[in-house]
């Protein structure tokens, strides 16, 4: 490491010891490592996600599955219930496989970053975390915070995403030997609370008299980012069936969005209409409003059709299940269907459930 890099490291490592954040699954600066499944778990968990929502799930997961061998053994739709609302469901398929490829080859997380890419659903960015702070191997461990605070040291202005390139340069230069589960933590916690996206604290940061982009006076110009294109939006329909205080749910494939959880059936997402069109079995349906729901590359509008005939509704036991109403919460619905199903209870008039 040059001068600068081993100030900047310094500076960093001792602001740390005394601002740390005190998080469930990290240990104190200087105390020996977590455990790498509550590493490895937590950040699976932080991918797109703040700190505040994951905090519940990660007590759930650690209460009622403790240990990786604990995971690997569970049954696939209890975890994905208990991810529901979590967002991006695909982690949590690839947490199933990554817990079950760890007890299948001895039940120990690997202690390396190249091993650790082996796994299923680990990319470089958590392998390195999983490194770095389980097992203090030197890694270059850049998050979005981390992309922050580095963009604006060297003012590195080459535009995101091809900019990253250069900005993960620069953090293997600044990344010390020593400390690195410590180092990178205190990366991630200089852009959550000090370097922010908007109105940075500059002048409580202990890398300000190192900051390029601060001596500049424009810390807010990093980094550079392309402009957005604009997401594409979609029409749906979902379709809510009651009978004997049950409703008809269904469990989605195993692969694609919102692979593997329970939902209530739909249309594929590719309707135009209001909701009163055809569903799953004969009329006849009434709309029942509609709720917006933002993925990451479009934005769906889910329109509820209400079956309201008077028959008793029969259908293929092998094709969904009926689930009680009052247990609905149970059912691990992903945000987009809980939100659809709240209308569905409102129209019975049962918000009350």
């Amino acid at each position: 490491m040059d001068a600068r890099s081993e100030h900047v490291a310094g500076h960093l490592l001792a602001w740390y010891d005394r601002h740390a954040r005190t998080l469930p699954w990290r240990a104190p600066p200087g105390s020996p490592a977590p455990d790498p499944y509550r590493v490895w778990l937590s950040e699976v968990m932080l991918q797109q996600t703040t700190v505040a929502a994951v905090k519940d799930y990660f007590a759930k997961f650690t209460t009622r599955w403790p240990t990786v061998a604990d995971l690997a053994a569970a049954e696939d739709a209890e975890v994905m219930a208990a991810w529901a609302g979590l967002g991006y469901y695909a982690r949590a398929r690839n947490l199933l496989a990554c817990a079950r490829a760890v007890a299948e080859s001895g039940g120990s997380f690997p202690d390396s970053e190249d091993e650790l890419r082996k796994l299923p659903g680990l990319g470089v960015y958590t392998a390195a975390a999983v490194a770095a702070i389980a097992f203090g191997r030197r890694a270059v461990v850049v998050d979005a915070n981390v992309e922050r605070v580095v963009a604006r040291l060297f003012a590195i202005d080459a535009p995101l995403p091809g900019g990253r390139t250069e900005i993960r340069a620069a953090t293997d230069r600044i990344t010390p030997d020593a400390r690195a589960g410590d180092f990178a933590q205190a990366m991630m916690d200089l852009g959550a609370t000090v370097c922010t996206t908007r109105n940075p604290r500059c002048l409580l940061c202990p890398l300000s008299g190192d900051c390029t982009g601060y001596r500049a006076g424009e810390p807010e110009r990093f980094p550079v980012k392309a402009p957005k294109a604009a997401k594409p939006h979609r029409q749906g329909r979902a379709f809510w069936i009651v009978r004997n205080e049950k409703v008809w749910l269904v469990q989605r494939p195993g692969k694609g969005m919102l692979g593997g959880m329970r939902a209530l059936p739909d249309d594929g997402w590719s309707a135009r209409g209001d909701g009163s069109g055809e569903g799953p079995i004969a009329g006849p349906w009434t709309p029942g409003g509609a709720v917006q729901h933002g993925f990451t590359h479009f934005t769906l509008d889910l329109h509820l059709a209400l079956y309201s005939g008077s028959e008793v509704v029969s259908l293929p036991p092998d094709a969904g299940e009926w689930w009680s109403l009052d247990r609905l919460e149970e059912a691990g619905l992903p945000t987009l269907f809980a939100k659809a199903a709240r209308l569905g209870l409102a129209a019975m008039g049962e918000t009350d459930r």
